[in-house]
């Protein structure tokens, strides 16, 4: 394997959920509780930060232009204006409006993630984390709202098999990373744990899916990304030198790299790259993520 590489040295509180914008050629992260939108170019090293007015637990792209974003208060979108100085899809905070707006005391967005139809699929949690306080919608392109799990505690990765018929998805305090059958309604049933984890490997957070059906999940408080096979053996682990990986995604102009999101929040003497973004390059082989569709 290629030794691990800093991609962006930053110092956010909560850096998450990296997404590869295949259109725009560049990743796309959030810091949580910085209320702020990254993106990244690979291959120029063009950087642009946007603001956003609340916390903002997830951002993916748009099929036609502008970003998704799921939000303290609800789904916002943001169209293409290209405000921020970025390649004409990031948008701005002039150019917003709502899509799903909930306002639920103490609850904020968390992570989020598109489905092969282009639904959007965002998770929410109580600040104070208590159980049960977060849940997992659908999305449709429409803004037709469905939701799906009502007794989530911090509702984090979600992704689908290669061709679509699993889902998979972590509620961080149970320790388990799960499994569903996708019905032709594209809705989750059948839910059953693919892997339950040891307490002392951290708690598994943000996940990926590969090209051959392996599952990818960073470990928060264990600093570290493991891989498991479809039938849910570890068959690969990448020590970090941080103590709080978030999230992971696959990009670059082929999907081999791979990118990890990490956090400082809540440690006493962060490690000097926590905060910062972390890839892999050529660690394996990702999979085309979705636009969303609304």
């Amino acid at each position: 394997m290629t030794a691990l590489d800093v991609a962006i040295r930053a110092d956010a509180a909560l850096g998450e959920g990296p997404t590869w914008d295949a259109r725009e050629q560049r990743l796309i992260w959030v810091d949580i509780l910085g209320s702020r939108v990254h993106t990244y170019e690979p291959l120029s090293g063009r950087r642009t930060v946007m603001v956003t007015e609340q916390h903002v637990g997830a951002a993916k792209p748009r099929a036609g232009g502008g970003l998704v974003v799921n939000l303290r208060d609800g789904v916002g979108l943001y169209g293409p204006t290209g405000s921020t100085g970025s390649t004409g899809s990031t948008g701005s905070p002039e150019d917003f409006r709502w899509l799903h707006r909930e306002l639920v005391p103490g609850r904020r967005g968390n992570d989020a993630a598109v489905a092969p139809d282009g639904a959007l699929w965002a998770g929410s949690m109580r600040y104070d984390e208590v159980p049960g306080g977060g849940a997992l919608s659908r999305i449709a392109a429409d803004g037709t709202v469905r939701t799906v799990l009502d007794d989530v505690t911090v509702s984090n990765g979600t992704g689908w098999s290669p061709d679509g018929r699993l889902m998979y998805y972590i509620d961080t305090p149970t320790r388990r990373i799960d499994v569903f059958d996708v019905g032709d309604d594209q809705l989750p049933r059948d839910r059953r744990a693919l892997v339950t984890t040891g307490v002392d490997e951290g708690y598994p957070d943000g996940l990926t899916v590969d090209a051959e059906g392996c599952v990818w999940v960073a470990f928060w408080d264990g600093g570290a990304v493991r891989r498991y096979t479809p039938d849910g053996a570890l068959d690969r682990v990448i020590d970090l030198p941080v103590r709080r990986p978030t999230a992971c995604a696959f990009g670059g102009a082929d999907l081999t790299d791979l990118y990890i999101t990490t956090a400082r929040t809540g440690l006493a003497a962060p490690h000097p790259l926590s905060g910062s973004v972390l890839v892999v390059p050529g660690a394996g082989k990702g999979l085309a993520q979705p636009a969303f569709a609304g």
